[in-house]
């Protein structure tokens, strides 16, 4: 492809991207043999009058965003994740994979600004996680879920607030921020470090206060997560999980059998709160996160050291003086609210009792004004 076309293609896909945006889009989806899709409100839809994509067109539109290293990079290792600015000015996150031996592209729209933590309806106790002097705070949910966002908005507060060195090691670099209060320095994948259990292990050089670590991958860097947080740093990570019992399970599953119980006491004494999210229909349009929030108190710690992560689900449910809270009882306060309709609710906990007036969980609601 000349100079010429690679910058037609580059053109094309752009305007896909500001047709995105327009449309409130959150995801991009180019696969060969289906005109673009967009996923709006959580639900997938092609773009209306686009023609089917051809293969020739797939790689001319894709190879048209990166350097010849990348493309040689996707070629060989067939996954490639970047990061993508239009001339507009939007930022979108971008992974190009291979579908039955044809390109193919699922992009991710990054906010321009950083939404701050009472746009996304984070609870006092979420807000004042970023005053901990130290230790592990994790943020988890399944792809889609909000937990960059999350986590942005909990970099940014502290940016702000404090005069702190923080470091982040992201693939890719997503929320962009500006130094203020603070100073921000952020690192990507394959750029600026060569894997996260490397960029961890020379961090503790870089004078750190605040460590946000984009994804805990391997085992390697699970371990030395830990040992930063139990060093005296703030650090923040997400995991793919569903829950914090399951966060705390997958942490432990992932070591060595023999090491399990050096981590069991190292989370037991490092961790301060799991924020669990999940994304649902909001009412009017969009969506909204319902969220699962544990706080480590004595008793988790306890049952933490003791392998019984099973019971953990019983001291969420009974410490909401902490600021603790189920999914259940936050989906609860949305519907009371009118943010998410109970429907919604119910289909998404399959699970409809879960979500009423005379139901455990609606005692609860019923207790802190949620329901009148």
């Amino acid at each position: 492809m000349t100079n010429i076309e690679s910058d037609k293609a580059l053109g094309v896909i752009n305007r896909l991207f500001d047709i995105a945006v327009e449309r409130g889009a959150s995801d991009v989806h180019l696969v060969v043999g289906k005109p673009p899709i967009l996923r709006v409100s959580g639900q997938i839809e092609a773009i209306e009058n686009s023609k089917e994509l051809t293969g020739d067109v797939m790689e001319q539109l894709l190879f048209s965003m990166i350097t010849e290293d990348e493309r040689e990079r996707f070629v060989r290792t067939k996954e490639l994740d970047i990061a993508h600015q239009t001339p507009s000015g939007m930022r979108f996150r971008i992974n190009l994979h291979w579908e039955k031996r044809r390109a193919s592209m699922a992009a991710r729209i990054i906010p321009q600004d950083i939404p701050t933590m009472d746009q996304l309806d984070l609870p006092p106790i979420a807000q004042g996680m970023t005053e901990y002097p130290h230790g592990l705070v994790i943020v988890t949910g399944p792809t889609g879920s909000g937990k960059s966002t999350t986590l942005a908005a909990m970099i940014e507060k502290i940016n702000r607030s404090k005069a702190d060195n923080i470091i982040t090691l992201e693939d890719p670099i997503e929320f962009l921020f500006t130094s203020s209060r603070g100073i921000v320095r952020q690192r990507q994948l394959g750029q600026d470090f060569l894997s996260f259990a490397e960029g961890l292990k020379h961090i503790l050089r870089q004078d750190p206060d605040v460590v946000m670590v984009g994804e805990m991958r391997d085992p390697e860097t699970i371990a030395t997560t830990l040992t930063i947080a139990e060093t005296g740093h703030l650090v923040f990570a997400t995991l793919h999980t569903y829950s914090a019992a399951q966060t705390i399970d997958r942490i432990i599953d992932a070591m060595p059998t023999t090491q399990q119980n050096q981590v069991r006491s190292q989370l037991a004494l490092t961790l301060r709160a799991v924020v669990s999210q999940q994304l649902l229909p909001k009412v009017g349009g969009g969506r909204i996160a319902g969220r699962e929030i544990l706080v480590n108190n004595p008793a988790v710690a306890n049952l933490i050291r003791e392998g019984q992560i099973a019971q953990i689900n019983n001291v969420i449910q009974t410490s909401a003086n902490e600021g603790m809270i189920t999914l259940s009882q936050d989906l609860t306060r949305l519907v009371a609210l009118g943010l998410v309709e109970k429907s919604e609710a119910n289909q998404f906990l399959r699970i409809s009792e879960q979500i009423g007036d005379d139901d455990e969980v609606g005692q609860v609601a019923k207790r802190r004004g949620w329901l009148k």
